[in-house]
């Protein structure tokens, strides 16, 4: 299997730097484009099945991906589990105001037994692996020639790598997991290769033009 792992176009938590989980943030005018420049990404790709988190600002991108594709009558499956983590009493917050008011909780997301770390009022990275293990027993289930891409969020995605590559949780900071980019492994039984990582490529475009950046 060919999995492409999607992080979602730009919102304006993202643009402003606070934090996101379950609320369900549209995407800006930035993030449209990111999703149409990652959807022309998959055009020449001939996708089975595209799964997407049932945020909008996944399923959205998503569902740009479905229409530019070249397999006739490809739909968007939502799968809960693929939800960003819930960050509790943080979301809408920048993270020296996470700092001030949430001493405990930053010393223990700075720690060692990081994964363990509940988000105030959230969840912990232990908890997204847990929901995401049937998905990844899914993936490890199905057609070896398949070719799927799972559009979501930045803590899931992180997640989903490190569990396919047994990959302690606290190491989740090795990846960069930038929005809109593509991160490729290829699934074969119990062996998972790395082919490509926070892929950005597509998206280059972009950033030369000022009239398709965020308002």
């Amino acid at each position: 299997m060919n999995l492409y792992l999607v992080r979602h176009g730009e919102t304006a938590h993202n643009r402003d730097g606070v934090g996101l989980g379950r609320r369900d943030e549209a995407l800006t005018n930035l993030g449209r484009a990111q999703a149409a420049a990652v959807a022309g990404r998959f055009a020449a790709v001939k996708l089975d099945q595209v799964l997407a988190s049932p945020l909008s600002r996944a399923s959205d991108t998503a569902r740009a991906i479905a229409a530019g594709n070249g397999r006739n009558g490809l739909s968007v499956e939502v799968r809960d589990e693929l939800i960003e983590m819930d960050v509790g009493l943080t979301e809408g917050m920048a993270f020296p105001a996470v700092r001030e008011q949430f001493p405990e909780f930053v010393a223990g997301w700075a720690g060692p037994e990081v994964a363990k770390a509940v988000m105030p009022g959230g969840e912990s990275l232990e908890d997204v692996a847990s929901r995401l293990a049937p998905l990844i027993r899914y993936l490890h289930e199905s057609s070896p020639d398949s070719d799927v891409a799972v559009v979501s969020h930045n803590f899931v995605v992180k997640v989903l790598l490190c569990s396919l590559l047994n990959v302690e949780l606290s190491s989740f900071r090795a990846f960069e997991i930038g929005l809109a980019s593509v991160s490729t492994l290829f699934l074969r039984g119990a062996r998972v290769n790395v082919v490509g990582l926070n892929d950005t490529c597509h998206l280059a475009s972009l950033y030369l033009d000022p009239a398709r950046r965020s308002v």
